[in-house]
């Protein structure tokens, strides 16, 4: 039975992540930051069949620990200040986690079994400011938060390691992906939790920032499948992973309101307080890489990602 460790696994990716793993016959251990308020709520039902320790990509300790105790064949790394709002609010701890710790990782590997097959979780906002259209591999970074700086060292620090040490680290700069388990802070979720508030009448309008930045947005649970694919290849090697659409945060609005046959028009309100210091206005995907050599396809397509946000918040307002 293949071991693998799983780095944020509370967060939506890593809970998708052990789930796929599980089918395919994993061991899973997940590292969970310590907190007095630990959320399991995105892996509650998989506590039976996982083990969960605690431990930070700002202890070198706990992590060579980890590796030395489950002796995993692959760890993927999911944790960091993923949130791009807070990056700013927060530079230095995002760049503490979110760069450095890919570092500490990397280094535990080097130093506890280099033959661990590692995924890192790189992103899109590393393009930020974009070059070219659409992003690709070989697309030049131009972050512009501190998240996509931090995200743009942890990539080439991975593939530093890679070259230096012969690690197989594999980067996969992954497009914006969301579920029902999206954090309720990100503007996908954000959407379809105030759709479900407002056709329930526990909300009347919904407070925005910029409706016309434009994202390539798949399905979560369709990603994961892709990383694990990328650490089962000969040889490891960046790969975008993306639906090589791209969508306003507007029609996401007329897609969620309209499926509940409501006019977004109405409700939804732009707030400057939302808007981002420095925009990224359009993130679009070149997933040829992915579809080639991974043999990868995104199986959910737009429109069925937000009626299936929106769906699931209904249903839970609903039970609460």
């Amino acid at each position: 039975m293949p071991t693998a460790l799983i780095t944020g696994i509370t967060g939506q990716d890593g809970s998708y992540l052990a789930e796929l793993l599980l089918k395919k016959g994993y061991c899973v251990i997940g590292v969970a930051r310590r907190s007095s308020t630990v959320n399991f709520e995105r892996i509650n039902h998989l506590l039976d069949d996982i083990t969960v320790v605690q431990g930070d990509l700002q202890d070198q300790g706990s992590l060579l620990a980890f590796l030395e105790e489950y002796k995993p064949t692959e760890v993927y790394n999911l944790a960091a200040q993923s949130f791009v709002p807070t990056s700013w609010n927060q530079p230095a701890l995002t760049g503490d986690v979110t760069a450095l710790g890919v570092t500490r990782l990397l280094e535990a590997i080097r130093f506890v079994n280099p033959k661990i097959r590692f995924y890192q979780a790189s992103s899109s906002e590393m393009f930020g400011k974009v070059m070219e259209v659409p992003q690709s591999e070989s697309t030049p970074f131009y972050p512009r938060s501190p998240y996509g700086v931090a995200k743009v060292y942890g990539h080439w620090i991975t593939v530093n390691y890679r070259e230096s040490f012969n690690l197989f680290a594999a980067s996969g700069i992954l497009f914006n992906h969301e579920s029902p388990r999206r954090g309720l802070e990100f503007v996908t979720r954000k959407i379809s939790n105030g759709v479900a508030r407002i056709k329930l009448d526990m909300a009347n309008e919904l407070r925005l920032g910029n409706l016309d930045a434009q994202r390539d947005w798949g399905f979560a649970g369709d990603y994961v499948e892709a990383m694990w694919l990328m650490l089962q290849q000969d040889e490891p090697d960046n790969f975008v992973i993306g639906t090589g659409e791209t969508h306003s945060v507007r029609e996401f609005c007329e897609i969620a309101f309209g499926h509940v046959g409501l006019d977004y028009g109405k409700f939804v309100v732009q707030d400057e307080r939302f808007y981002r210091p420095a925009e990224v206005d359009l993130l679009i995907s070149d997933p040829s890489k992915a579809r080639s050599k991974l043999g990868w396809e995104p199986a959910v397509p737009f429109k069925e990602l937000v009626t299936m946000m929106v769906d699931a918040d209904l249903e839970r307002l609903k039970k609460a």
